[in-house]
């Protein structure tokens, strides 16, 4: 399995981290990041906090992940416009949140250490626990859509003004400004 995928991180929730893994989302150039097996198993390796394995995820449980990526999206987006949440994806995400969490401890050296029987399911079962924080605190007035036309990642504003308008300005904040250089040198 190759551990050289990175997914993007930063949005300021690991719900939100989560629900970037589809990319682009809602336009033509929309890309699965979780689309096996491995893929899943380096974004726990990469966002959550216990190690998983190759043999911890299956076909079933990719397709249960996506599932719920996109249940907490859909959640977050009734919450933000205060609708009420479709019941299959409220009943998706504490299906999940109900699984067992990661444990810490501490090894002989004083790190922390985080361990679960079934990393994967114990990672998923964080994210939406944080996404049902999320929903139900002051937080979600901070959540934004990105500026970027084409990325439609969503992101935790804790700029003081809350004026932030990218999901990062190393990529679509860059090519904002990069464009608008453009636009001007060729007035």
């Amino acid at each position: 399995m190759p551990t050289t995928l990175r997914f993007r991180q930063g949005s300021g929730r690991p719900c939100l981290d989560f629900v970037r893994t589809l990319r682009h989302r809602g336009t033509a150039d929309a890309v699965e990041e979780l689309p096996d097996a491995g893929a899943l198993v380096a974004w726990v390796r990469q966002c959550g906090p216990c190690p998983a394995e190759t043999g911890d995820a299956d076909a079933a449980l990719v397709r249960a992940a996506r599932e719920l990526r996109e249940a907490i999206h859909h959640l977050i987006g009734a919450a933000r416009a205060a609708r009420t949440p479709g019941a299959r994806a409220r009943e998706r995400v504490n299906r999940a949140a109900a699984h067992a969490v990661p444990v810490p401890s501490l090894d002989p050296s004083g790190r922390l250490e985080w361990q679960a029987d079934d990393p994967v399911h114990a990672t998923l079962a964080l994210v939406a626990r944080d996404a049902l924080d999320l929903i139900t605190s002051p937080a979600l007035d901070r959540v934004r859509d990105c500026a970027g036309p084409t990325c439609g990642a969503l992101f935790l504003d804790t700029s003081r003004p809350g004026t932030r308008r990218w999901c990062s300005m190393d990529t679509c904040g860059n090519r904002a400004k990069k464009q608008a250089l453009r636009r001007k040198a060729t007035t």
